[in-house]
């Protein structure tokens, strides 16, 4: 391998690493959840939100009174535990935020639209609750 070839895959190797560093593994919210699809690509439905709700942590995502949230999972509840929505805002107001999942609680929206009637349960994994 070339000079270039090494530096190359010591700036991947370098970069995937400092990633991993600032992984954090964050407390599960629920052991189960439930999708429209295996990957939790699809948008199960459409939510408006209720009332803001600030983050606690980077698990979770901002809402504003009125904004549009693409819903993509619901998680079902551990016992004692509050019950969590993840999704996506929508919305030119809200460009800076679209595109970034994260769970919300689902007491805190109104769904508006259902699209997929028929879901799948399946288990969530560590995956589902790390932060960057």
């Amino acid at each position: 391998m070339d000079k270039l070839g090494c530096l190359i895959v010591l700036a991947v190797s370098f970069g995937l690493l400092h990633q991993a560093a600032h992984t954090v593994r964050m407390e599960k919210l629920a052991d189960r959840k439930i999708c429209a699809d295996k990957y939790c690509s699809y948008v199960i439905s459409v939510a408006e939100a209720l009332e803001d709700y600030i983050a606690s942590d980077c698990r979770f995502i901002n809402l504003k009174k009125g904004q549009m949230i693409y819903v993509y999972s619901k998680l079902k509840p551990v016992e004692g535990a509050g019950v969590f929505w993840s999704g996506s805002v929508y919305g030119d107001r809200y460009m800076d935020q679209m595109g970034v999942i994260g769970y919300f609680p689902y007491n805190h929206v109104n769904e508006t639209q259902i699209f997929e009637k028929k879901t799948i349960e399946m288990p969530t994994t560590d995956m589902d609750f790390f932060c960057d």
